[in-house]
């Protein structure tokens, strides 16, 4: 191991130590999803896949979630197979992590996001089984 001027061996392993703290303080932050669904939906575990691929954690509920719709103010209209929350806002059916990401960042005053009913090529409903 070589040193740069004016530093020894000792300081490059002290440095080397808190690196890796540094790096986890700056890391992008990992949000919480907390997603109610039916325990059969094909399609709503695909959607939490397609979260978790995008770096999002995601706590699952079996059940409850008209109470879930009721509780984060969405209408009948917006309905889709799941119901979620992250950070405040609700999420209505297979919306893309991208556009979350993009709703955490500008934080717009604003209930959520919504796909309603369940379309064919959006996350969650773009497999080779749903073509």
């Amino acid at each position: 191991m070589t040193s740069l001027p004016g530093m020894n061996r000792r300081h490059w392993l002290v440095g080397a130590v808190t690196l890796p703290w540094i790096n986890m303080a700056m890391a992008t932050p990992r949000f919480v999803v907390d997603v109610w669904k039916d325990p059969s939906c094909g399609c709503c575990k695909d959607w939490i896949s397609h979260m978790q691929k995008a770096g999002f954690d995601m706590r699952v509920h079996e059940a409850g979630r008209a109470a879930a719709q009721a509780r984060l103010g969405i209408a009948a209209k917006f309905g889709s197979c799941h119901t979620a929350s992250v950070q405040g806002y609700a999420l209505e059916g297979h919306v893309p992590a991208s556009d979350v990401q993009r709703l955490l960042k500008a934080r717009p005053k604003a209930v959520g996001l919504a796909v309603p009913g369940m379309p064919i090529g959006s996350p969650g409903m773009d497999g080779p089984e749903y073509k």
